[in-house]
């Protein structure tokens, strides 16, 4: 069955079916019983993961702990692999699972709440005593920023006009977060610091461009490079400092001590080249020729699509992962992806189609991103709409639904930051 729940609305040609067809093949390749068949195994008392034994019968105690954007879907697998060898979990996603053991907390994003911070709260009580004895597997998704949330001083109010402000900067995702590790305090190598001295294994699932396992919710297991000094440049770059009105006090030094990573296993379980893979091979197995050009792509979601088209050899398609920033200044609906899109589709001749999606299913909105090509365009004339407005307003998704061209999947329980496609046939 189709990830894409529109996919018939949106083939209405075949140029558009193929790009479709390495949607679906990139979307598949990343869903969590298949990653997980492949890179969780026990047999007996050793658990395989990714290759790595870990002999159980040395731990007393083995935990789990998960967090983010389709962490309940992955620590349910996991779940089901342990059987009563896990001796407790929590979990908290923007998802629902029903578990047999592990306790589940419903969180919010893309802004904290108090469940995120009761949750954290709890979190951090259980393993605050934890010994050599003790293992603590981790499910680590894009999202954690924010759903692992433990505010060193700010109150909840201001957490969120912290994060609406550097969400609505234009900022990257590395700077994001680089503000966000001194604010608090299990990000940046914290919880590394409350779980020592035990034994940990961090499963890590990429939303971050280049996949630098310090930017990947805000690297709560790995040794932070950045200081208070940068998050406060990062906030006066941005213009958002004076406007967050943030003091010195409210500022954290990340742990720096190597002894608290000792223990730490960061290890990367799925990030978007997997994805980009297998668009690769299903467009060979149609006979196509396809590039990878990057899985690190960044860029304003207002440039980049051109950037994108001009990369793009005609009677080829381009295949790029990574994240475009979105300063916004409107108050419509819809995320980069759509918004990537929209501000292309004037600047498309006949040949070319254009599609870029976010790979949890949800671009800010319920769309998880748009194609667009001389279609879409066409659509777009017959209903009068005014292209210009749309992106100014920052209301892409009102744009696609209209024109009927908004890529719809519902969350998905993976998330490998975003996807794009140039197809030139």
């Amino acid at each position: 069955m189709a990830l894409i729940k529109n996919y018939d609305a949106l083939a209405s040609s075949d140029e558009r079916r193929v790009v479709l067809d390495l949607i679906e093949a990139g979307l598949e390749a990343i869903q969590p019983d298949k990653v997980m068949g492949e890179n969780f195994l026990l047999t007996d008392d050793i658990l395989k993961i990714q290759g790595k034994d870990i002999d159980l019968t040395k731990f007393e105690n083995v935990y789990l702990l998960g967090f983010g954007k389709g962490s309940a879907k992955i620590s349910g697998l996991i779940e089901n692999v342990l059987g009563d060898k896990m001796t407790a979990g929590y979990v908290i996603d923007v998802v629902a699972e029903q578990f047999k053991k592990i306790e589940f907390t419903l969180g919010t994003h893309p802004l904290p709440s108090q469940q995120n911070i009761d949750f954290t709260k709890k979190v951090m009580d259980k393993f605050k005593t934890l010994d050599e004895k003790d293992l603590v597997l981790i499910v680590t998704c894009g999202g954690g920023s924010v759903l692992l949330e433990a505010p060193h001083t700010l109150a909840l109010d201001k957490m969120i006009k912290v994060n609406k402000a550097l969400l609505h900067s234009g900022a990257t995702i590395s700077e994001m977060n680089a503000v966000r590790k001194h604010l608090d305090s299990v990000k940046g190598g914290g919880l590394a610091k409350i779980l020592f001295p035990a034994c940990v294994y961090n499963l890590l699932f990429s939303d971050v461009p280049g996949n630098d396992l310090s930017v990947i919710s805000s690297g709560p297991t790995v040794k932070d490079k950045t200081t208070e000094a940068d998050a406060l440049s990062i906030l006066s770059k941005y213009n958002i400092k004076e406007e967050l009105s943030l003091e010195i006090a409210n500022f954290i030094e990340s742990p720096k001590d190597d002894k608290y990573f000792e223990n730490i296993h960061n290890v990367l379980i799925l990030s978007n080249e997997t994805a980009l893979g297998a668009m690769k091979s299903k467009a060979e197995e149609l006979g196509l020729s396809a590039k990878i050009v990057t899985d690190c792509f960044e860029s304003d979601a207002n440039d980049a699509g051109q950037k994108l088209i001009d990369m793009c050899e005609p009677g080829s398609i381009l295949l790029v992962g990574g994240e475009t920033s979105l300063k916004v200044t409107g108050g419509g609906d819809g995320g980069r992806n759509q918004q990537l899109v929209l501000a292309v589709l004037d600047k498309l001749d006949d040949n070319t189609i254009i599609a870029s999606f976010d790979s949890d299913g949800w671009d800010n909105s319920e769309a998880c991103g748009a194609i667009g090509d001389k279609l879409t365009m066409e659509h777009a004339k017959a209903k009068n709409l005014d292209l210009k407005k749309y992106l100014v307003e920052n209301n892409s998704f009102a744009f696609f639904m209209d024109v009927g061209d908004a890529i719809l999947t519902g969350r998905l329980p993976s998330n490998v930051s975003d996807l794009m496609i140039v197809s030139k046939l």
